[in-house]
């Protein structure tokens, strides 16, 4: 349900150092405030999509071990990390660098006009965020829109946590692990969402259901 990453035309030295946005030095504690929001921003991105390190690591080209360390505010990412990772998820650089020291807010309102879109490549998967971009929250959810005929690629694994489904129109057929469910209007699935699933609309128009992602909070 994820578009497949985009590769950056031209990659820059992997050793460079991290500049300023505007091409001016930073001061020590601008950087510090720079670099401590880029993690949190990664995280809730790559959870938000449901990517397991290795996956967002095949689609940036960028290593897990690298991810992990952003994440964890150990390593600084050099421009070029930050090119393929905004390529991954198709946002700007400035997503991650913007407002980096703005306070957290415990409530986000997300008008309807205002959604981020995401569509596949083929255009048979829509999917609308309904949850913050960003922010102290966990959880992540979307109203997709999924055309006739349409499956997953294949069976997914993602981190450990949790998976809601809410069919609102049409009909939805999931399988997790050896079961085989099929929803309309009105149902709903709940499971761990590091359980194999894979999903397919088997009917002949499109389905629209609200699918709600909650990763497992580590220790």
């Amino acid at each position: 349900m994820t578009p497949p990453a985009q590769r950056s035309a031209r990659a820059t030295n992997d050793d460079a150092p991290a500049e300023g946005v505007a091409g001016a030095p930073l001061t020590e504690s601008e950087v510090s405030a720079v670099v401590s929001g880029i993690g949190p921003r990664l995280r809730v991105l790559r959870g938000r999509l449901g990517l397991s390190l290795q996956q967002l690591a095949d689609r940036s080209d960028v290593s897990p071990a690298a991810i992990h360390k952003v994440e964890q505010g150990t390593m600084v990412p050099t421009i070029t990390t930050l090119l393929k990772l905004a390529a991954a998820f198709q946002v700007p650089v400035a997503h991650f660098i913007d407002e980096a020291d703005a306070p957290a807010t415990p409530v986000s309102f997300i008008p309807r006009n205002q959604r981020r879109v995401r569509t596949s490549p083929d255009g048979d998967v829509v999917v609308g965020s309904i949850s913050a971009e960003s922010g102290p929250f966990e959880l992540t959810a979307s109203v997709t829109e999924i055309a006739a005929g349409a499956q997953s690629a294949e069976e997914d694994r993602r981190p450990a946590g949790e998976s809601l489904v809410h069919v609102q129109s049409g009909t939805l057929e999931l399988t997790v692990g050896a079961q085989t469910f099929r929803l309309t209007a009105g149902d709903s699935l709940h499971f761990r969402s590091e359980e194999n699933h894979s999903w397919r609309n088997p009917s002949a128009r499109a389905t629209k259901v609200v699918w709600v992602s909650l990763p497992e909070r580590r220790a």
